[in-house]
């Protein structure tokens, strides 16, 4: 253990001669699908949809190479949903947003201009607006009616916490002594189901969200 301590304080030590810091924003489109088993609801359907990020960021680079990333972003993760036989005609588009906060470490390779790099981590969020858009079936008068509203949560069923892996590569450009451009293909993968399982049917839903977005990054 002792070792592992002096390593790390060692490391640190002499990282810190090249050490450089970098702030930043971000921004781009997503495409967010669920991973779900709906049993024997045959009748439903669940597709992916488009949606937007957006990010500010802070990174402190221990070396050329390695850095340690923390992020305060914006993620929609949007789905469509429909239904078929009694109910169909219920079709609607739902917009998820959601707070996160990734913490991830970048490792970067090339030249003093252009350098590609991999970032790998790990990011905590919630879930804290949902709106709902499109039709629905009432099957007591066999009618279509709109639908355009704030999507209600509730507690006993909607899982707002949410947290998981994130990954991604990209190519960043040096335009400026300061400066860089990056442009980077991200994936979230979340362990956690949007809902809980209050009733007996187990219908995990679980976010995956792939985006590509692109960064300004101030380096000191």
């Amino acid at each position: 253990m002792k070792k592992i301590v002096f390593l790390f304080i060692f490391l640190v030590a002499i990282g810190s001669l090249s050490a450089q810091w970098r702030v930043g924003l971000s921004g781009g489109a997503d495409y967010n699908f669920y991973s779900i088993n709906t049993q024997y609801q045959a009748d439903y359907h669940y597709t992916g949809r488009w949606g937007a990020t957006a990010a500010l960021f802070a990174q402190y680079d221990f070396f050329d190479w390695l850095g340690l990333r923390c992020e305060a972003e914006m993620v929609q993760k949007n789905h469509k949903f429909y239904r078929t036989l009694a109910y169909a005609g219920t079709n609607y588009n739902t917009r998820n947003t959601y707070i996160q906060m990734p913490v991830l470490a970048q490792f970067s390779f090339g030249g003093q201009k252009v350098r590609g790099f991999a970032n790998l981590g790990v990011y905590a969020g919630c879930w804290v607006d949902s709106h709902l858009r499109g039709t629905i079936c009432n099957v007591l008068t066999d009618e279509i009616e709109q639908l355009n509203k704030p999507y209600d949560f509730y507690n006993k069923r909607d899982q707002r916490a949410d947290f998981g892996l994130v990954g991604g590569v990209g190519i960043e450009y040096h335009f400026l002594e300061h400066w860089a451009l990056q442009l980077e293909g991200r994936c979230y993968y979340s362990f956690i189901s949007t809902v809980k399982q209050y009733m007996v049917i187990k219908d995990y839903r679980y976010n995956t969200t792939i985006g590509i977005q692109v960064g300004l990054n101030y380096i000191f």
